[in-house]
């Protein structure tokens, strides 16, 4: 499981031109699965995320986690992140997780997530267009 977290001042998500989704102060995340993801995964992924310290504190420094901040989350799934262009110039996305497999992770990864911050998801498998206004910037990858 890859996520890439990026801090955000303003981020929203849409589709064929409509709004799905926004946020204000919060985290953006672009979610993807492979094969070898579970549960066990996908609820340490939560954790992580939710007690990330990547928000300033009154010293300017980054020791606050978006619990102790009181933001939202904007969730996107995307499989590119499991895209593999070590051989050409067209990626591969054999390592990524099929759609019905991956769909139920996404949902368990946001449910999950929900328990600990307001958690608004995109549409999983859409064509979406997702602004991100990023705040730093401030840009995570996180892996397990």
């Amino acid at each position: 499981m890859k996520v890439v977290v990026q801090r955000s001042k303003y981020s929203k998500v849409e589709v064929d031109g409509k709004l799905v989704n926004e946020i204000d102060s919060g985290l953006v995340l672009l979610v993807g699965f492979t094969q070898t993801d579970t549960e066990k995964e996908v609820k340490n992924m939560a954790r992580k995320v939710a007690n990330l310290r990547i928000f300033d504190d009154d010293a300017g420094v980054m020791n606050k986690s978006i619990l102790d901040v009181g933001g939202e989350v904007l969730s996107i799934s995307q499989f590119t992140l499991y895209g593999d262009a070590t051989k050409g110039n067209r990626p591969s996305y054999i390592k990524a997780l099929n759609g019905n497999d991956a769909i139920k992770l996404y949902e368990m990864f946001n449910d999950e997530l929900n328990t600990y911050v307001k958690t608004k998801p995109g549409i999983f498998g859409a064509d979406m267009q997702v602004s991100i206004h990023n705040d730093g910037p401030i840009t995570i990858l996180l892996e397990m």
